[in-house]
Order: C-alpha cells, then structure tokens, then sequence
C-alpha cells in the first residue's frame, strides 16, 4: 500500500537465533587463556562479558536485518522507521545509540512498559529526554500503565510536555509555578496557580485563532520575593505573591519589568 512501516525490535521478544550468534561468536572470541579473538562485539553497556551488551547489540542486529529484508521485498528507504525498545533505561540509551550510528533511518524511540503513576512518568521522561537532547528520536511514546480513571491519551500529554520542557516543541503557555518552602505564608499561590492553569485551558482554543504564537506565551506565579522577580523577569506575565515578613502586596510584571 506504500506506506511507511515501523519495524521494532523488542529486548522481551528477540530473536532467539540472533541472540544465540552472537552469544557464539562472544565465547569463541575468547581463547582459553581469556585473551580475545576474532571480531569484537561492540559493546555499550559494560565489559566483554556483559550480558546486557549482547542483548543491546542482538536487539539492534535484528531491527537492522528486518529493515534489510523488507527492502528486498522492495520497500523504499523513506517508508521504515525503526524502534529498539527495551523497559531498562541503561540498556535502552544504549541499543538506541547504537541504532542510530548505524543508520540513517528516522527513529522511534520509547521505553517500553514504563509502569504507571509518577513511576511510569519519570521513567519515560527521564529515558525520552536523554535521547532526544543528543539529537536521537524522531517520533516518540511515553508507554505508560494507565489507571482506571485516565484515558490512554494521557500517553501523549506526556509526550507533549517532554518536548515543551526541552524547547522543541510548543503546544500551550508554559505557566512556571512556585513550590513552596519555609518562606512562603499562606497557601495563595497554589489556589492562583491552579486558577491560572484552569483559566488557560479554557481559553487557549480562542487565544490560538488570534495568534497561534500564544503556545510559546511564559506565565510565573510566585510565593516570595527571593525567586520571584528573577523568574517574572524571564516570563511574559508574572506576579509574585508575598511572603512571610514581605510587605503585603503582589508584584505584577510584564515583559520582564514591573508594570504595578
């Protein structure tokens, strides 16, 4: 039908023949004195005898042999897009290094079976970003368990927040929010936070057909002087709330500068 195909290799599915050859080859390469020979594995995740890297180096030979057998089955370049997926952040890093110095092809890139929760979340991020941030991954999917009460298009929030947070792609005004430590004195700055966030959404639909640059709008809500005016002085609209012994007024900053 000429379309594109992803093909994947996944360390909980590899081929066994692959991971066999090159188990052979790792063992003949050592003489019985433990002095290598013949062609070295390559090896990315630790030494000669680490399992883990034969494994990577299984995972990566069989995606490349499939995308090599479908193109002699008369695929063209532009239709694959190949995966090497793996749920161990190490062991993916490394598979997906790999993949990429050995071919030209666009990649997917996810870790697969991430877990659920703030666990799945920070996993995925955590893995996704380090790729994405070496110019690795062209299209990616944070694969997270969901709960009974989200819907798997919580998958692709996630995604679109990796890529806001690393600056590659905007998709609705980024609102940074204080924490809360020992200086702030009430709990304000979490009701305006959540205010604002609320009130964004609702009206970011209608925002973005009078200018679609509105994604890339910077928003800070703050709770002290300390970081306050800092962060207000890099957002397009700020305000910072007082803190305990401040005096008790909230500063209000456009374009970086104090509007009132």
């Amino acid at each position: 039908n000429k379309k594109p195909v992803r093909i994947g290799g996944n360390w909980g599915s590899l081929d066994k023949k692959i991971l066999t050859e090159l188990m052979d080859q790792n063992a003949a390469r050592l003489s019985s004195s433990g002095r290598p020979r013949g062609p070295k594995i390559p090896d990315q995740v630790g030494d000669d005898n680490n399992s883990n890297a034969i494994f990577v180096n299984a995972l990566v030979e069989s995606v490349l042999r499939s995308a090599a057998r479908a193109r002699e089955l008369g695929m063209r370049e532009d239709q694959i897009i190949l995966s090497a997926k793996t749920s161990d952040i190490p062991t993916f890093l490394a598979a997906n290094r790999l993949l990429a110095s050995k071919c030209e092809y666009p990649l997917h890139i996810g870790l697969t079976e991430a877990g659920g929760g703030v666990h799945g979340i920070v996993q995925a991020s955590s893995a996704l970003s380090v790729l994405l941030s070496e110019g690795i991954g062209d299209t990616i999917r944070a694969s997270i368990t969901p709960d009974t009460n989200s819907a798997r298009t919580h998958e692709v929030e996630v995604c679109r927040e990796i890529l806001q947070s690393l600056g590659m792609r905007y998709f609705e005004p980024s609102i940074t929010s204080c924490p809360g430590c020992g200086r702030t004195s009430s709990q304000e700055y979490i009701k305006l936070a959540q205010k604002v966030r609320e009130y964004v959404n609702e009206k970011l639909p209608e925002w973005k057909k009078k200018n679609p640059r509105v994604s890339q709008l910077k928003i800070a809500v703050m709770g002290c002087v300390v970081n306050g005016p800092g962060e207000s002085a890099h957002a397009d609209i700020a305000i910072s709330l007082p803190g305990k012994s401040e005096e008790p007024i909230a500063l209000v900053y456009i374009d970086g500068r104090l509007h009132k």
